[in-house]
């Protein structure tokens, strides 16, 4: 399981602050396209203080999650929201606007 762990976050890694993945999306570029729930076990198991951005994955509707409200509630989105992501009036990222597309995809 680590092997697909470290491709994932070598993924998300690649993603540039202001910008958004989802966890389905992710699940396709390792050639998992039924992987979502796999994809968040990998982002759950990152190591504290490591190099991936983490906050920068959401779930298909833009939603943030309260994994990383164990530091106050709303974290994940300041963090995003200070990378200049916006959300809408529903409380979800703005997917037009910011959802990653990997180079040359």
């Amino acid at each position: 399981m680590s092997g697909v762990f470290e491709q994932v976050w070598a993924l998300v890694r690649q993603i540039p602050p202001g910008r958004v993945t989802t966890y389905g999306q992710l699940a396709q570029l390792i050639g998992r396209p039924r992987g979502a729930r796999l994809v968040g076990y990998a982002m759950s198991a990152c190591p504290s203080g490591s190099s991936v951005p983490c906050h920068r994955v959401v779930n298909r509707f833009g939603g943030t999650t309260t994994a990383f409200d164990t530091l106050a509630p709303g974290t994940q989105r300041a963090l995003l929201e200070a990378e200049g992501v916006a959300f809408t009036p529903e409380g979800c990222v703005d997917l037009s606007r910011h959802l990653w597309q990997p180079p040359g995809r």
